[in-house]
This record gives C-alpha cells, structure tokens and sequence, in this order.
C-alpha cells in the first residue's frame, strides 16, 4: 500500500487545494477540508486508505491534550527516482516520540530522528483523519510544504482526540498572531467572534478552551487602551457568551471596572454583567487568589447604584442572589457578599488608615517625633472611584486599593474617637521624658500625625456614596432569616478598621444589623454579639453604654442584655462581666424602671455577685427607687427567706417524680413542702426539660441527680455546674446532651459517678472529663463516640 502523496503529481500538493494557512479566513468551522472538485470519494490514492470526516455534531467530547506518546513517521515529497523508492510504504519506518503541543509548535521529548526540530503550527498547510479497512491502524496526516507527518494513535478515539488538539492548538496560535497587532478593529471584532465560536462549538473538554480566548482579548485590551466607549460595548458583547460559565481573567476585570466606572448606565452593565457578577458570587472560593474579582463586583454593585431607582436596583440585584424562596441555595454568596462590603468600607477610610501606619511608633513618641525622610511610605490604598481632592486630602497622589484588606478584631479602648485640634496637649505628649513608664495610646500616637492632626473622621463625597451603599447592602443581609446566622458569625470579629467604628455615620448605618441580631432568637445569631474570645470587645460593648459606637439612652443595650440572658440561663459568668464591666450602665437603665435591668440587679444579689457592702446597698436603693424594682425585690426577700426556712426545716432526703411529670410539675412540687434536706432527685422518664435547672439549683444539698430518658440538654448542664457543686452522682443516660454542654461539667470536681450512656460524647471530651475530674471513679459511656 503506497500513499499518493509519495507522488510529486498528488492532488494534496496541488496549490489550489492548499492555499496558505495565512490566507484562511479565522471564522471558518473547525471540521476538515472540502477535497477538490472530482475527488468525490475523499481518497488520498487508490487503495483501502482512505480520509475520514468528523461530522460537526457527532456530540464526542475529549479532553484537551497537553502531550502523549504516538507513532510517527514522515513521507517527504520525492524529487527523483531514487528518492521514490526510499520513501515507498515498504522502506517507510515509524519512530515512538513523546509528543508536547506548545502554544506555537508540535515537539518531540527527544528531539532526533524525523522530530529533531519542532513543527511549527504556521507551517502545517492540512490536517486530515486517516483509516485502512483491513489493517487496525489509526492515523492523523499533517501535511507540511516539504512533505507530510504521519502520527499513528493507539485507537481512534485517541486520533480523533489528538484531531482536535492540534486544530484547537493550530487555530489559537492563529488568532493570537492576527490579534497582537491589530491594523483595523472592525477587523478585530470580527476576528473576536470568530475566536469566541470557536471556543463555543469545539468539543473539546478543559477549562482553558474558554480561558485561553478571554486571556487573548484580555492581553488585547491591556495593550490597546484608547478605545472608544461604543468600542468597548462591542467587544464586550462579543466575548458575552464565553463569560456565561467562566470568571473573567484579571486584565479583563480591569477593563470591566474601567466600563462600569466611565458608563455606568450603560445597558452592557445590566445584559451582560449581571449574570458574569452572579457567576462570581455563587462560585468563587477566595477572593484572595482572585482580588480583582471582587473589585469588579464592587465596581458593578456602584454602577447599579448610580441608575435612577439607585439602590432599589441594588435590592433587587441582592434579592436575585438569595433567590424566592426562603432558603439561599448558594452556600458561597453570602459569604463572598460580605467580602466585597468589608472591602469597599475599608477603601472609604484609606486616607485616615494610611496616616494611621504613617504616623510615629509608640517608642519614636516617647524618643521624640521621627524625621519625616525616615518614615515608612504610605500604603497604596485607593478608593474605589477617582474622585477630585479634598480639603482632607494631604496626599498629592491618589492612593491604590489594597487587594486583601487586613480584617481586625478590634478593642473598644483602641478606637480612635473623634480628634479635636489640641496642639498644646499634643506638644505635651511629645515632651514626656524618654524613661518614662506610660504608654501612649492610639489617641496620642494619631494627634501627632501630620495627617490627621486637627481632623475629624468626614468622609469625601465619593467614599461617603460608597459607604452609604456597602452599608445598606449589610443591613438587606441581615434581613434575610438563613443568611442572618452565617452573616453574625462573619462579623463577629468585628474585621471594620478602627476609623470606621470612630466615624458616627458608619456606626449609626450598622446599628440597625446589630438591632436584627439581638432580636432574633437563634443563640447561635445572638452569642455572636459577645466577643470572639476573651480579652477583646464584641458588639455588645460597642453598642452598650459607654461604648465608642452608642448613640442611644441603653435601648440596643437593654434588648441584647435581654436576648443574652435568655439563652444564657442568667450564667454567673455573663452576670459577672456585667457587675465588673456594665454595672453602671445596668443601674441606671435600672432607675429608669427598665424591667430587664431590674431583674439583672435583682439576680446579681440572689447569686451574691457583688461582694462589696456599698455597691449592694447602692443596688438596694436603685431597686427600691422605682415600682418595678421594689417588687421585684421583695420577691427575692421573700425567696431568701423561704431558702433559709428550707434549710432549717429540713425535709425528706430522696424524692422521685411520677412518669411523664413536666416541669411545671416538679416546681409545683419544690414550693409545696421542704426540701432543704433532699439529696438524692429521680426525675427518670419524665418530661423535664433544662428549664427545671432553675428549680434543681435551690436544692443545696443534692448529691445525687437521675435525668435517665429525659430532655434536659447542654443549657441546664450549664446552669447545674455553676450551682450544684456538691453533686456526686449524675446519671444523663439517653438524654440530648452534646459535647458543649457535657464540658461544663469539669468544674464540678464532686462528682465520682457519671452515666453519658446513649449520648453524643465525643472521644475528646471525655479525655478532658477524666483529667479534670480527679475523683471520678464509675463511669458508662456505652453507645457513645468515645466508647
């Protein structure tokens, strides 16, 4: 069997057959070559060879090759006789190359033989499919102006996937050639669709099919700015298609935030923008790796905001995202939200931040202010929208935005107030003696700066529109009833630079999430007030009396102390934060006759939280002051007295309630008789929940507590610990009890015998049991995890 294409008189190496790859119009199909004119039967030479032809909606999809191993042989175009036979099908031999598609030529991992030198894309004139019927080999012919390049695969799939390969490899090095230096751009656009088809329709499989175009054109743009306003809706649109399922790359981004910024009101921002940003929000992962990403979507968010309905356009727009019914079915929207709202709130503040990591060291302070030469540069913030300067702007370049803006858990005692134009206290400061021991605070270090000295926290025009909108956008989130708890928990750190919590407007504009988290009755939702962990300021002390973002008479304050202490279970440990930290505060909401505040007083002295005698009779009068109080307070006498007369009076020392007893049962029970002998509680099988630990913990003498099959839960765990220290015995057997409240019992150090049999016990928490229960001796964790 002898290929014609030995032959110099084949019809392959006719010049009307292969006209130059340059002169091929970039638009065309992807499907292989029409053959000449009477050449109906598609062969390359009287035999059993014969070409094949891929239909274009055969509907087989393959992954794009990056390199693989085939057969290769080359047939060069015989001038002679001689030259004839050597390259006849009987002296023809094939050589295993490893193969790599580079983005400009066929190359071999082993350069030598007929793969010395790398093929280049632009000299490939045809790519044809080859067959035989009687002999299973399955080749791809290249032909090339000195000859033609067989490559034979294992199988045909692996040809036709090699097919597609080398006509997706060979038709982007096209595109990337005709579009680096672009003469005309009708010609251009032209050319984009046409790359854009051909992304669209080729079968292979890979996610660089649709980003290597965008790459294309992003490069492009990036190398030709001075483009025309309509020139850019043109190619937008065009390129519209590849953005359906693909994340632009960052160049394109840049271009995208150029258009948004220059025509907001452009019908491009809301035809073909929308579902690129809605693509984003639902499935980026990390705006970190991607910063220009979320820089598009706040520069999006902006355009919708500058339309005429303005953010009625933009409350649509977050309603779309969270979806009609009551649950958001993209988990990754919310949170990459609420970055792109840190992101843009923390841009309206560049200017004070950069003079805050400006301004001198603590230690520079104490030595004497620093030489300005040897002060660090400022950082390359920007807002997000060039804006003419100010009167507060010091800066004679416009600062750039940061692409990760550092979140920071912040200390209500670290937040710059407003500053006041004080020089002489300022000059004060600057000549403390250089040993001396105080620090000084942040106040001290901002009055120094030469930007910020003798300024208020006033937003420009600019960044106060882009505040206002960003702020908004949070208090719509904290609207919605599934996002409310995931939106707590993200801002629970409080990751807003101090500046803002400083600023009066931004505070005010926040305080209606923080009112939508005390209000609702999710402990997981409202706990997120409380700080992260201990030592740092959360919410609840920036919003309560006192603190840096109050603005009301204690009503946020009140309810959140409400809500806190409801799911608390009026906690010695919450009680104590208040008398060390609020008890100020709590009187004085007190004496306004808040009943709230009433009952915190009330129980601070039932728990003898206050220890000192004054500040008790100084509670005493507050209680005494108002009509709520004064009843409230006879109660607790009351209760006091019964507590004591309990105790004298003894009473019987085991107890065990009926079957399916509620709690209301049990505290019917406890105030009908005495009970202050009673040591041994059964409240098996009955119905009791954690709301009877408020019962259980007027019981002094309890040693021994039966909550087998009950659902008492971690709640009342909690309550028990901090009262009933006397307790021996602890039977939770098939209760709901989990691993945070089963923790709260290593501070009862009494307890020798405890039954977890049938309750979610994690292995971890029943190590940190043992070691903190030294007396410990009997215990059941049966069908438990740790078991």
């Amino acid at each position: 069997m002898e290929f014609n294409s030995s032959g110099g008189g084949s019809g392959l190496h006719n010049n009307q057959y292969h006209q130059s790859e340059e002169s091929k119009p970039l638009l065309g199909e992807m499907s292989t070559p029409t053959p000449p004119e009477g050449n109906n039967n598609n062969k390359i030479g009287a035999g059993p060879c014969r070409r094949t032809l891929l239909p274009s909606s055969s509907g087989m999809r393959y992954k794009l090759l990056q390199e693989g191993d085939v057969q290769v042989c080359v047939v060069k175009h015989p001038r002679t006789f001689l030259s004839k036979i050597l390259t006849s099908k009987f002296l023809r031999r094939w050589e295993p190359h490893h193969l790599t598609l580079t983005d400009s030529s066929l190359a071999s991992a082993t350069p030598s033989g007929y793969m010395e030198t790398p093929l280049s894309y632009s000299s490939i004139e045809d790519l044809q499919l080859l067959s035989w019927d009687n002999a299973p080999k399955y080749c791809l012919q290249l032909s090339f102006p000195g000859g033609t390049v067989l490559l034979q695969a294992a199988n045909s799939y692996v040809r036709d996937q090699w097919f597609h390969s080398l006509q997706w490899k060979k038709k982007l090095y096209k595109y990337r050639k005709v579009l680096t230096k672009p003469s005309r751009w009708e010609v251009v656009l032209k050319e984009i669709r046409g790359l854009v088809e051909l992304a669209l329709t080729s079968p292979l499989q890979d996610d660089s099919i649709h980003q290597a175009p965008l790459h294309i054109i992003s490069t492009l743009l990036s190398e030709n700015t001075n483009l025309s306003p309509q020139e850019h809706e043109n190619i937008i649109v065009a390129i519209a298609p590849l953005l359906e399922n693909n994340p632009p790359p960052p160049d394109l981004c840049e271009f995208f935030c150029k258009h948004c910024r220059e025509r907001p009101r452009s019908m491009v921002v809301i035809e073909v923008f929308t579902p690129v940003v809605q693509r984003i929000l639902k499935h980026n992962m990390d705006f970190g790796k991607c910063p220009r990403l979320r820089l598009f979507t706040q520069e999006y968010i902006l355009a919708l905001n500058e339309l005429n309905a303005g953010m009625e356009v933009v409350k649509k727009f977050i309603h779309s995202m969270h979806g009609p019914t009551g649950q958001c079915p993209h988990p990754r929207v919310l949170p990459n939200l609420v970055a792109v709202c840190l992101a843009a709130i923390y841009s309206c503040y560049e200017e004070f931040i950069n003079s805050r990591d400006n301004s001198p060291s603590l230690k520079e302070i104490r030595n004497g202010c620093q030489q300005q030469s040897d002060r660090r540069p400022p950082l390359p913030l920007r807002l997000l929208r060039l804006a003419p300067p100010t009167p507060l702007a010091t800066s004679p370049t416009q600062p750039t935005l940061p692409l990760s803006p550092p979140p920071s858990i912040v200390n209500s005692s670290e937040v710059l107030v407003e500053l006041e134009k004080n020089n002489n206290a300022a000059n004060n400061r600057l000549k403390r003696p250089a040993g001396g021991d105080s620090e000084p605070n942040l106040i001290d270090c901002l009055l120094v700066s030469p930007t910020l000295s003798a300024l208020t926290i006033q937003l420009p025009a600019q960044a106060d529109q882009v505040l206002r909108c960003f702020a908004l956008i949070l208090k719509m989130l904290s609207d919605y009833d599934d996002w409310r708890p995931a939106l707590a928990s993200l801002l629970q750190p409080i990751p807003f630079p101090k500046e803002a919590l400083a600023h009066a407007k931004f505070t005010k504009e926040l305080k209606y999430v923080i009112q939508r988290f005390a209000e609702d009755p999710r402990q997981e939702v409202h706990s997120c007030l409380l700080s992260v962990r201990s030592g740092k300021d959360g919410w609840f002390q920036l919003y309560s009396p006192g603190g840096v973002a109050c603005d009301d008479d204690g009503e946020l304050f009140a309810s959140m102390v409400h809500i806190l202490m409801g799911s608390c279970y009026k906690t010695k440990k919450f009680l104590l934060s208040l008398a060390e930290n609020k008890l100020g505060p709590c009187m004085l909401l007190a004496l306004r006759a808040n009943q709230t505040m009433v009952e915190i007083l009330c129980l601070m002295l039932e728990y003898n939280i206050i220890e000192n005698k004054d500040t008790q009779l100084q509670i005493i009068s507050t209680l005494e002051s108002t009509q709520v109080g004064r009843s409230l307070y006879e109660q607790l006498c009351d209760r006091q007295r019964e507590l004591r007369e309990l105790q004298r009076k003894g009473g019987p020392t085991r107890l065990t309630l009926p079957s399916k007893s509620t709690d209301a049962d049990l505290a019917r029970l406890l105030s009908s008789g005495s009970f202050g002998n009673l040591e041994n509680l059964s409240l098996a099988f009955t119905n009791v929940t954690s709301a009877c630990a408020e019962q259980l913990i007027k019981l002094p003498s309890l040693k021994q507590l039966n909550l087998w099959s009950t659902q008492f839960g971690d709640a009342g765990l909690r309550l028990l610990s901090e009262h009933l220290a006397c307790l021996q015995v602890l039977n939770l057997c098939e209760t709901p009890v989990t691993d945070a409240g089963l923790l709260a019992l290593s501070s009862m150090k009494s307890l020798c015998s405890l039954n977890m049999n049938s309750t979610k016990l994690s292995a971890d928490t029943y190590e940190d049991l043992k070691a903190k229960l030294p007396n410990l001796k009997e215990v059941d964790i049966r069908y438990t995890e740790a078991w």
